[in-house]
């Protein structure tokens, strides 16, 4: 990929993430569904006032402009979706890493033994993989861990 095509794409990328960040800002803003279409409209006249702009220094001021009227525009309590980042249900639902299994009683495996004895299977193969990739430990690593 060319740097002019590796800059446009990153442009592209920029703006389309401005866009969606200030509908989210509108979403915040606007309760009423036919207030925020009306407010998103207007918005989405406005990025298209300058969609076939052509002098670079112009885009980027542009960009740079829209990214600071949201800066100052933001809302004081931004709407989140539940399992994102910030939202009521992050990281709720705990998942439990595979080395778990490793604890369970014999009677408990016995409940699931396809599973089980496939999952002996990948973790030998998983075993290989990793002694021909980057060889096998000595005995003498193993004493210093």
């Amino acid at each position: 990929m060319s740097a002019t095509t590796a800059a446009a794409l990153a442009h592209t990328r920029r703006v389309c993430s401005l866009y969606k960040k200030s509908l989210r800002n509108l979403e915040s803003w606007y309760d009423r569904r036919h207030i925020f279409r009306y407010q998103a409209t207007l918005m989405r006249a406005r990025f298209d006032q300058h969609k076939n702009e052509k002098d670079p220094a112009k885009v980027a001021q542009l960009v740079a402009d829209g990214e600071k009227e949201l800066f100052e525009k933001q809302h004081y309590q931004p709407k989140k979706f539940p399992m994102s980042p910030g939202g009521v249900a992050f990281e709720r639902e705990v998942i439990p890493p595979d080395w778990v299994l490793d604890y369970w009683h014999p009677l408990e495996k016995a409940q699931f033994p396809d599973y089980f004895a496939r999952r002996e299977k990948r973790k030998e193969e998983y075993v290989a993989w990793w002694e021909k990739q980057y060889g096998k430990s000595s005995a003498s690593d193993a004493s210093h861990h």
